[in-house]
């Protein structure tokens, strides 16, 4: 593969120490921020979310660290500039339900490539993309799907952190997870995501046993189950779009209701079922979606569809559905195992760059 070497120039650098406890102890700090304000009066719980806030961002500190640290052929091998391009289109912002970015690495057991030092940068910086209330969960999605942390997992980087515009990307089966440091324009999380589990083989059951991510879907059909019957009429769409057809459509008529005609009670529902879906990420994304939300109309600019199609089990639990705004989509496919396809942005017209 052909490519301009960001640093072709670049003599291998020391790695800086590292503590592991610390950054697990930063970015845990950024998960009660939330619920702040209900305990501590208003400028304290500014204060205290101004300090989660910056912590937050220890995954972007720890891509110019990480970055730093890289030999001249480790560079060769996962940096690349800004606007690369490959076959699957601008790397960047490639998404994919299981791919390898560049060459998969184990970054979880000694070996000549990487360092322990950048392997614990790698770890903590992956983890502090997400709550730290899900972190054991995510540790557990990715045993059952690629035999742990670090398995067959790859990243990237892009741009050059610390003089410019960069993005970390890290991906793998069910996995693409990004860090940006706000670079990208008009995006969440960087660009296209995706997640996914398949707890116990690759044909799950109905109930989704030990699934990590199907409580999601579960709280969607609660909703399902307050529609009446010519609301269900409207939100039960015979075949579901394929999965990673997840380009924005602007104010195009869309699939299911929509959210401004349902009462103020599954209006309240539609909402705790965001807050359900962008739980699992930090603070920092989560609070992205709801900007890029707003800007475009909000949940009342959206509609929720619920699918026919592969039901599992038959049993009128809607495997697959999907939340969609004007530039928003949040795409569920529960069968046969959970893949979960997010495209966020304020802007309809940014392009999709995916492939499933």
């Amino acid at each position: 593969m052909s490519r301009k070497k960001l640093c072709p120039e670049c003599e291998s650098v020391e790695s800086p120490s590292i503590d592991r406890r610390q950054f697990g102890q930063a970015v845990g700090v950024a998960a009660a921020a939330v619920t702040l304000p209900r305990v501590l009066g208003t400028s304290a719980a500014r204060a205290a979310e101004e300090k989660a806030r910056k912590e937050d961002r220890k995954s972007e500190t720890l891509v110019q660290k990480l970055y730093e640290s890289l030999n001249e052929k480790q560079k060769e091998e996962l940096c690349f500039e800004w606007d690369y391009k490959d076959d699957r289109g601008l790397l960047r912002t490639h998404v994919s339900n299981n791919w390898h970015i560049t060459s998969d690495k184990d970054f979880n057991v000694a070996g000549d490539f990487f360092t322990a030092d950048q392997r614990d940068m790698v770890e903590a910086l992956f983890f502090g993309l997400y709550n730290t209330e899900w972190h054991d969960r995510i540790r557990k999605q990715l045993k059952d799907d690629a035999g742990g942390y670090g398995k067959a997992q790859s990243f990237a980087i892009f741009g050059e952190p610390g003089s410019g515009k960069f993005e970390f990307v890290m991906t793998g089966r069910h996995l693409t997870v990004r860090c940006d440091g706000d670079s990208s324009d008009h995006v969440a999380f960087g660009g296209p995501i995706f997640y996914g589990h398949a707890a116990q083989g690759f044909n799950e059951r109905a109930d989704h046993p030990g699934n990590v991510f199907w409580p999601q879907a579960v709280k969607a059909n609660a909703l399902y189950d307050m529609l009446d019957g010519k609301q269900r009429e409207v939100a039960l769409v015979e075949k579901a779009p394929r999965e990673s057809a997840v380009a924005f459509r602007g104010k195009k008529e869309k699939q299911g209701i929509p959210v401004s005609e349902l009462s103020s009670d599954q209006k309240k529902h539609v909402r705790e079922v965001l807050d359900l879906l962008v739980e699992p990420y930090r603070m920092t994304d989560r609070n992205e979606v709801e900007g890029c939300l707003k800007k475009q109309g909000g949940l009342d600019a959206c509609q929720i569809a619920f699918y026919k199609s592969d039901d599992l089990g038959n049993d009128g639990v809607w495997d697959n559905w999907r939340l969609e705004g004007p530039s928003f989509v949040w795409h569920y496919r529960g069968a046969p195992h959970v893949h979960v396809w997010v495209n966020v942005s304020d802007d309809p017209g940014v392009p999709l760059n995916a492939r499933g």
